[in-house]
């Protein structure tokens, strides 16, 4: 039996409508959502970003509005490692690659602790943000993360130790704010 031409033109329009509004793409990978990111935003490392995306157990069966809250939760995780290193150079645990040593770097180290775990709060906001579809406020809290980064740097710089021994915890954590952002980006 053959479908009536306006049954099937009713069928192909709401195809149609659904592949516009749906939040993501059928193909949205972390490859291929990295390679987007990456060409609308330079500054997006490809590799780094899909080996983080990658890593996360919710990217398999993601679209692009999932990976992006993805990429901020990645963002909590690795302020959270940063906190943890934080506390391991504190406790003399983890060696204090800096001028000075271990005294010198310690008002430094204090108040990247604190930068840090506002840096993580500032990911889980823009995981909420984007979760509610509110990518505005989402990307407001992952451009506050990155400054929150930078932030610590500069209490190195100014207490003298450069580079800070954080150097590659904020550069990780800065990078992971502009694939929040570029992949928020990309939501349609």
């Amino acid at each position: 039996m053959a479908m009536r031409p306006s049954w099937a033109r009713i069928l192909v329009a709401a195809a149609a409508i659904a592949a516009v509004v749906a939040p993501g793409g059928v193909d949205a990978t972390p490859e291929t959502t990295c390679r987007a990111a990456a060409e609308a935003d330079r500054r997006v490392d490809y590799g780094f970003c899909v080996s983080r995306l990658s890593q996360h157990h919710d990217s398999p069966d993601a679209d692009t509005w999932g990976l992006a809250k993805v990429a901020a939760d990645v963002g909590v995780l690795v302020a959270g490692n940063g906190v943890y290193d934080i506390k391991a150079m504190l406790a003399g645990k983890a060696p204090v690659p800096a001028a000075g040593g271990k005294q010198a770097a310690r008002a430094p180290l204090e108040r990247c602790e604190a930068l840090y775990d506002r840096m993580g709060s500032a990911f889980a906001e823009a995981y909420d943000g984007i979760d509610r579809r509110d990518y505005a406020a989402g990307k407001e809290k992952a451009l506050e993360a990155a400054s929150l980064a930078r932030r610590c740097g500069d209490a190195f710089a100014r207490a003298g130790i450069v580079p800070s021994p954080l150097a590659k915890q904020s550069a990780d954590s800065v990078q992971m704010a502009i694939i929040c952002t570029a992949v928020t980006n990309l939501i349609k």
